[in-house]
């Protein structure tokens, strides 16, 4: 059994999306009325590209290109602003993500809070995340993130290692790593999170531990652990650089018996959280959310957009043109209308790989269906130890909480479990787009 079949960050994945016609913002807008929804802006630029990294992002954009992108956000804020205000819609969570939002010089940074500000509403308590670097992370930028009260500030170290960095194509040196680390402390956000890899050539159980523990001498409130995923189209896929799955499984398994035993309590295959943080794991993706820029993804009930998927620099840049060109953001081109049925698979996907779980009652109040009848295969990986059924001690708003929640075992095999719950649908339309495309998303092929 290869436990590294596929992330399942989301469902369905963007390669399933396609061409739309005849989709308006406004036709969807009400889906987000009144409070409790999110908001994601996505900077696209980067300072280099790793050389595991299929996300969107760019390099080499001088200052003018960077400015025509946030000129074209304010366009794209502007133009929702109508239509939210005429529902009342008002946002509790606001992500920054990239590419590295902290390229951005100090104005530009300034520009785009002032932007956000303007034309949305955000709750009074709202969670306001941003990503970093550690050559992007200055005092100066640290600053206006605190100033505009900022909750959570998340860096991708990925290891103390020079070597392995270097393996990466990271940029940033530990030290370095280091030095943004001590300034985001002295700034004291509430939460802080760093992301950190396994299954790096050359490491093992021993190097990775030895990073983890330099990062618990900054007492991050979360720390993310990622395999190697080496997509087609990157360079190290290009170098014949593959993870191996049982040393990979061996440093988590590792990794998790460590960060256990020194206090932190795992919520997800790849989050940690100290046990004095209350912070609940983002609700990303089970709501509904808008996404800003070129990259961002949008979920409006059954209606799911964003720009076409893409990986290479070429590809990135041509979407990225597409996006400053754009002149009607009311007009949705591409994206996927979920059936009711692609429905209650995303919802079971988003809640079962996260814990506590899926709430057995509440998915038959949501879908007047019982999950077991609906999904089988829940009955299977009960037997294989997997997943178990646990009764909450609180009583929920939709009486007993019964939940479907993966054990141990099962949280470890969650990039193995979660790709059985993909509908053919939507995986035909994955295929059709990697043989489109000559590459799949994934390292492991879907067949496998």
């Amino acid at each position: 059994m290869n436990p590294y079949i596929q992330y399942m960050y989301s469902y369905p994945h963007k390669t399933a999306y396609r061409s739309l016609t005849g989709v308006r913002f406004c036709d969807y807008a009400s889906a987000l009325a009144g409070k409790g929804h999110g908001l994601y802006l996505h900077i696209p630029f980067c300072q280099s590209k790793c050389g595991y990294c299929n996300l969107f992002s760019v390099t080499g954009m001088g200052q003018d290109e960077v400015d025509r992108y946030l000129d074209t956000i304010e366009s794209q804020s502007e133009q929702y602003q109508a239509v939210l205000e005429s529902v009342h819609a008002e946002f509790s969570e606001l992500v920054i993500g990239g590419g590295t939002p902290l390229f951005l010089t100090e104005k530009q940074l300034e520009q785009i809070f002032d932007i956000l500000e303007r034309h949305f509403r955000f709750s009074q308590k709202r969670e306001l995340v941003v990503e970093t670097a550690p050559n992007q992370t200055t005092s100066e930028k640290l600053a206006i993130l605190k100033q505009v009260g900022v909750s959570r500030v998340s860096m991708g170290i990925q290891s103390f290692s020079d070597r392995e960095l270097s393996t990466l194509e990271r940029q940033h040196t530990a030290q370095k790593a280091r030095k943004a680390l001590e300034l985001i402390k002295t700034c004291d956000f509430p939460c802080v999170n760093v992301d950190f890899i396994y299954g790096i050539p050359g490491q093992n159980e021993t190097s990775l531990l030895d990073s983890l523990k330099e990062a618990l001498r900054f007492e991050p409130e979360e720390i993310f652990l990622y395999p190697l995923y080496v997509k087609h189209g990157v360079r190290m896929e290009r170098e014949g650089v593959v993870l191996e799955p049982e040393a990979a499984f061996a440093q988590y398994q590792a990794a998790r018996a460590f960060l256990c035993a020194e206090g932190y309590r795992q919520d997800s295959m790849r989050r940690f959280v100290r046990q004095k943080n209350a912070r609940v794991f983002s609700e990303c993706g089970f709501g509904t959310s808008i996404g800003l820029g070129c990259g961002g993804r949008s979920y409006l009930g059954n209606l799911h957009f964003c720009s076409p998927y893409a990986i290479t620099r070429s590809a990135c840049i041509a979407r990225l043109r597409d996006y400053v060109g754009t002149k009607d953001f009311m007009e949705i081109t591409h994206g996927i209308l979920l059936s009711e049925e692609e429905q209650k698979r995303r919802y079971l996907i988003r809640h079962l790989l996260i814990r506590p779980g899926l709430d057995k009652n509440r998915y038959q109040k949501l879908y007047g269906k019982d999950v077991l009848e609906e999904f089988p295969v829940l009955r299977e990986w009960m037997e294989q130890g997997f997943v178990e059924l646990q009764r909450a001690k609180k009583q929920g708003d939709f009486g007993e909480q019964m939940y479907f929640t993966l054990t141990d075992a099962g949280l470890g095999l969650s990039d193995y479990l979660g790709p059985k719950l993909i509908s053919a649908e939507v995986n035909r339309a994955m295929c059709e787009w990697e043989a489109i495309h000559e590459q799949t998303h994934d390292s492991v092929s879907r067949k496998s």
